[in-house]
């Protein structure tokens, strides 16, 4: 678990775990094998007790870009925040394993601004470590699920 400051705001970065292992920043990339793609996304969160996530996202792989929707919620949050994220996708084989629940453990405070980070997996083996900034006011605290769904 690790704490970022921002000039406007403070944000708990996330709690990681990959296949029952604690992922930390400088590990990841090790730890879950060679990139194949590149996510960008955009989501808003809205929460009194348990959360609700939705947004958009585009996936670049094998040469070609992707649309996919983002829903998805939180067990324990209350506020509301808009996230811009980037990360980095791992073990995707066919472009079908992307879509699915992703999951993590995961914990955020944003006043106003900050950044964190998390590692997804979901159950085709599929891992997508991203960075995100945040703005808002929001609580937030642990099992995060995220459903990408590639557009048609």
């Amino acid at each position: 678990m690790s704490i970022s400051m921002t000039r406007r705001g403070l944000t708990l970065a996330a709690v990681l775990f990959g296949a029952g292992l604690a992922v930390t920043p400088l590990q990841a990339a090790d730890t879950l094998g060679t990139p194949v793609g590149h996510i960008t996304l955009s989501a808003r969160s809205a929460d009194v007790g348990v959360g609700y996530t939705w947004g958009d996202g585009t996936l670049t792989y094998g040469h070609r870009t992707y649309h996919f929707k983002v829903t998805g919620g939180n067990i324990a949050a209350v506020g509301y925040s808009a996230l811009k994220a980037e990360g980095t996708v791992y073990n995707l084989n066919h472009l079908h394993d992307f879509d699915g629940s992703y999951g993590s453990l995961a914990g955020e405070a944003t006043l106003n601004k900050g950044l964190g980070g998390a590692v997804l997996s979901n159950s085709n083996g599929v891992r997508i470590k991203i960075d995100s900034s945040t703005e808002g006011a929001r609580l937030a605290a642990g099992a995060q699920g995220l459903t990408f769904t590639l557009s048609k």
